[in-house]
């Protein structure tokens, strides 16, 4: 029996959905400027997926790279979200007087 797609399925469920909630609370603490944390991550798990040997954990850490790659975008339209009231204001937005 073969449970390499069982087990990187499941490592791909738990990582989109482990990357929702950091997504919103990025956004709400850092704003938008977040995304080069996302993408140094991405380029760090990608580097990592390329150097380990092992064919699941090299396939999670692909995953987890481009996880964090899809991220960049999806902080940026976290902030729209915030900006149409979908999602409270936080800390990390400049209001009119600060900026």
């Amino acid at each position: 029996m073969n449970t390499t797609g069982i087990i990187v399925g499941l490592a791909t469920f738990l990582i989109i959905g482990f990357f929702h909630p950091i997504v919103i609370k990025a956004e709400y603490y850092l704003g938008t400027k977040c995304w080069w944390g996302f993408l140094i991550a991405g380029v760090l798990f990608s580097v990592g997926s390329l150097w380990v040997e092992n064919l699941i954990a090299s396939t999670i850490l692909g995953v987890t790279a481009f996880s964090s790659f899809w991220s960049i975008l999806e902080v940026i339209h976290q902030h729209k979200r915030v900006e149409k009231g979908w999602f409270p204001q936080g800390p990390g937005h400049k209001t009119d007087k600060e900026a």
